[in-house]
């Protein structure tokens, strides 16, 4: 069967991320590259958000199956650490689609070592009257923030 680079590439796409399923992993930047080799074996190259992301191991499962779904047997999964992720990588699309589901999403990840925020936009109600409750959310990923304005918690993507 021969397939598409491009085709490979919507499929894995596609694939949830387990811990923020609203965004694909291409929308979320963790997918790197699709090579389809001359043979037709399939290498999928995926970045984690951080080193010990604990969820590498379900995305890499999930894409083998995906693929499989479509055809594509003989694939790889490839964990690639450098150039290392970067909040930098989610595309508006991805941007979007977290603060859609109450996620707010982050904003550059500029120069310095540890990158600095001193408001975050509700997701809720859009306000700027926020603060932050803890520097870890429900995911190591994410920190924990509180609205002012509507009196809502919510998640934020700390930028990396």
């Amino acid at each position: 069967m021969v397939t598409s680079t491009a085709h490979v590439r919507r499929i894995a796409a596609e694939v949830p991320d387990p811990e923020m399923p609203m965004i694909g992993i291409g929308d979320l930047g963790v997918l790197r590259d699709v090579v389809v080799e001359d043979d037709g074996r399939v290498v999928v190259n995926l970045t984690p958000t951080y080193s010990g992301c604990p969820a590498m191991e379900a995305i890499r499962a999930d894409v083998l199956a995906r693929l499989a779904e479509h055809g594509v047997h003989d694939a790889e999964v490839r964990l690639v650490l450098a150039p290392a992720w970067s909040t930098d990588r989610i595309t508006p699309a991805g941007r979007a689609a977290l603060r859609r589901h109450g996620i707010a999403p982050p904003g550059p990840a500029g120069s310095g070592p540890v990158p600095m925020q001193l408001t975050v936009r509700c997701p809720q109600c859009g306000s700027p009257d926020t603060r932050e409750l803890s520097r870890f959310g429900s995911t190591a990923c994410k920190a924990l923030w509180t609205c002012s304005a509507c009196h809502e918690p919510f998640d934020h993507v700390k930028a990396l």
